[in-house]
């Protein structure tokens, strides 16, 4: 049993039909938990070092090293199934709508520290850093979550076999995609001739047979013509 599969299985059984559907979700989420952990170290570490009065900066540091390490984890594990663009336009748009999450993240922090002024001296050091952890870590990774799931699987990670084309075989034979496939092959409509035997439009092909037939044809061994 995966890592995955042995998290789904430890969640309450009310909700775990729907994360047995949606493996991404959990592995995404379990991301998030990781770099949550170095976002916090960092931000921190700098609030209360070297950065103390400037809590804004100290957070758009750790956020830059979370969205880094993000990266490398969504890519190769999370959406390691979806994508297919060239490396450096896939990572630039990661990084653009994660700088997004950023700046919503900092929203509620900016708003606490700016607005309601829950810094010191106006409140104890400790009233501060409750603030802080709730404005940064609750509400502004809550907003940023939601919007950089749905960025990534939409934008980022868009073909869901753009990167495993087997995984995209299996699919479409285990779907009931050959048989729409073998279905398009002896369908007269298909080649234009109707049942009376008269030329009608062409049809286009499923996307099923389309893309069984796009597989088939990256299969076969290729010829050079200067052979």
């Amino acid at each position: 049993m995966s890592f995955t599969d042995a998290t789904i299985a430890r969640l309450p059984s009310p909700i775990r039909p729907y994360f047995e559907r949606h493996h991404e979700l959990i592995k995404f989420a379990i991301v998030g938990a990781t770099t949550f952990v170095i976002d916090s170290t960092v931000f921190f570490t700098l609030k209360l070092t070297v950065l103390e009065p400037k809590p804004v900066t100290a957070k758009i540091i750790a956020g830059v090293v979370a969205v880094i390490a993000s990266y490398i984890l969504n890519r190769e594990w999370s959406f390691r199934d979806r994508g297919g663009r060239e490396r450096h336009h896939e990572a630039l748009m990661f990084f653009a709508f994660s700088g997004v999450g950023v700046l919503l993240s900092m929203a509620p922090l900016w708003f606490s520290s700016y607005v309601l002024m829950l810094r010191v001296p106006e409140v104890s050091l400790t009233v501060e850093n409750i603030a802080d952890f709730v404005a940064a870590y609750i509400i502004g990774n809550l907003l940023q979550m939601a919007f950089r799931f749905w960025a990534f699987r939409r934008w980022v990670f868009p073909d869901e076999f753009g990167r495993n084309p087997d995984k995209a075989l299996e699919a479409t034979l285990t779907d009931g995609g050959i048989a729409e496939a073998v279905e398009d092959v002896h369908d007269p409509a298909l080649h234009g001739i109707d049942a009376d035997g008269n030329v009608t439009p062409l049809r286009r092909p499923t996307r099923r047979a389309r893309r069984l037939a796009q597989l088939g044809d990256s299969s076969e061994p290729r010829v050079s013509k200067t052979s």
